[in-house]
């Protein structure tokens, strides 16, 4: 008489996989005990109406395993394996927990992957959310044939830590014709985006416990890489002018700036504080991150020369990332590094990842060297800036009593704040429009202190100009329908 076993295919893959899916869960659940014959082959098929070659495929690999033994001329066998898996409980947990490192529960308590743009909120209708991709055919297009092209002339070895050689001589040039900064090919690191540059900044240049400086409002996405790592963040102040140096404490090991284009304010730092900005990081021995992430878009006269320029005692890390000029989803970006900390970024490099993809360093090489990425920032340019004045236009049509709007004449990004109401009425007014299809972001999550006054933060590169206009037709509805627009 054949032994009895309740198998149950899941109706997910190949078959022979179903099986030997049941047959290691009868097993491990012992279900199976060690030492018990399964069923022959040919019953086992005919019970699962399924082929015995099949049955004879997942035993063969059970047994390849160690979960099943054949014996000749008497079946197969579930082997001795030990102490079993008990089944799980109904939330799936394990009865066990996993003893955690205090860098995996900072990492928790800051995750913040909800916020991904373009996945937060994907039902809106008008959707202002800073960070979205500017949408460009061409583009796509163009990066398709660059990566073909790549793809033709790859070599499969392992890459260089530090970045292609070709693309880090293109950087330099760039940043030297539209940046004012002069740097060699061999003080480049190639880098997967500036999340990657603030983690290797924490690891080579950090202590747990250190003082670092962010602007107050700034990039949040620093402020959790710092924090997770250990990092004692402190917030100093930043006025239309952005960053105020008298506030900077006295000592810190590091400082993260965005002068070009402060991050979220759009405040301009003026050539004073730049200087001021760099005695203090002299005198303190500090290092200072520029995190230069949309300096190419201005849109009255050349991108203002950035702080690195001004850098004489190397104390300026530079970083640069081609997520708001190209595509998010081209996790590339660079660092220019001075002398004395190229060798320790790069060996940090290569213990975190090996290298960046060396497919698409090629691919954007190429982009650069053709004048592609040049053309293609003209274009952008031109787009943002019609953005830019759909979404000026519409606050002053449809919001000018109860905004007032910060116009930096660049970037990617508008900020406006209430004239009336507190951080409440702006949290109730951002919750009001999602439920009007419309995606509104408050300035406050950007803040270690609360900001003086309640604002948004209005991005305008992924609509075309005239849905930014009905976007602020129905951003003057939401201000009417929450009490905030008379």
């Amino acid at each position: 008489m054949e032994p009895i076993v309740y198998i149950q295919l899941d109706g997910l893959g190949p078959r022979y996989a179903q099986l030997i899916r049941a047959l290691k869960s009868a097993i491990l659940e012992s279900r199976l005990a060690a030492g018990a014959r399964v069923p022959a082959s040919r019953a086992l098929a005919a019970e699962l109406g399924i082929s015995r070659n099949t049955v004879i495929a997942a035993y063969d690999q059970l047994q390849a395993e160690g979960f099943l033994v054949g014996r000749v001329g008497a079946g197969s066998f579930v082997a001795e394996i030990g102490n079993r898996i008990t089944p799980l409980r109904e939330s799936g947990e394990n009865s066990l927990a996993a003893p955690l490192s205090q860098f995996a529960h900072r990492a928790l308590a800051l995750n913040d992957g909800a916020r991904i743009p373009g996945h937060q909120h994907r039902d809106l209708r008008y959707n202002l959310q800073y960070g979205l991709p500017l949408t460009n055919p061409a583009l796509a297009s163009a990066w398709r044939r660059e990566i073909s092209r790549a793809a033709e002339r790859a070599e499969f070895d392992y890459p260089d830590a530090q970045g292609l050689a070709a693309l880090r001589e293109q950087i330099c040039d760039y940043l030297a014709r539209r940046r004012g900064v002069t740097a060699r090919a061999a003080n480049i690191l190639v880098i997967s985006g500036t999340q990657q540059a603030f983690a290797l900044a924490s690891r080579v240049l950090l202590e747990v416990g250190d003082t670092v400086v962010l602007e107050d409002p700034h990039y949040r996405g620093a402020r959790q890489i710092f924090s997770t790592y250990g990092a004692r963040v402190r917030g100093v102040r930043v006025d239309q002018e952005g960053l105020v140096p008298a506030a900077l404490p006295a000592r810190a090991r590091l400082a993260v700036v965005t002068p070009s284009h402060q991050f979220p304010t759009g405040a301009l730092l003026p050539l004073a504080r730049r200087v001021e900005l760099l005695e203090w990081a002299v005198a303190g021995k500090a290092w200072l991150i520029e995190d230069d992430y949309d300096g190419e878009f201005r849109f009255g006269g050349r991108p203002l020369a950035a702080l690195k320029s001004l850098d004489h005692d190397g104390r300026v890390i530079y970083i640069g990332s081609y997520s708001k000029t190209l595509f998010p989803a081209l996790r590339l970006g660079y660092m220019v590094l001075p002398d004395s900390l190229v060798d320790a970024f790069r060996a940090a490099k290569w213990l975190e990842d090996r290298g960046s993809n060396t497919l698409e360093q090629a691919a954007l090489a190429h982009f650069m060297a053709s004048g592609g990425f040049e053309r293609h920032l003209r274009r952008a340019a031109q787009s943002l800036r019609a953005r830019r004045a759909a979404m000026i236009e519409g606050l002053r049509k449809h919001a000018a009593d109860a905004v007032e709007v910060v116009d930096s004449n660049a970037g990617m990004h508008l900020t406006a704040w209430l004239k009336s109401g507190n951080h409440a009425d702006c949290e109730r007014l951002a919750a009001h429009a999602r439920m009007r299809g419309l995606g509104l972001y408050t300035i406050a999550p950007y803040s270690l202190q609360s900001p003086s006054r309640p604002g948004l933060l209005l991005g305008y590169a992924g609509l075309p100009p005239a849905d930014i206009e009905a976007a602020m037709r129905q951003f003057g509805r939401c201000l009417r329908e929450t009490g905030l627009l008379g």
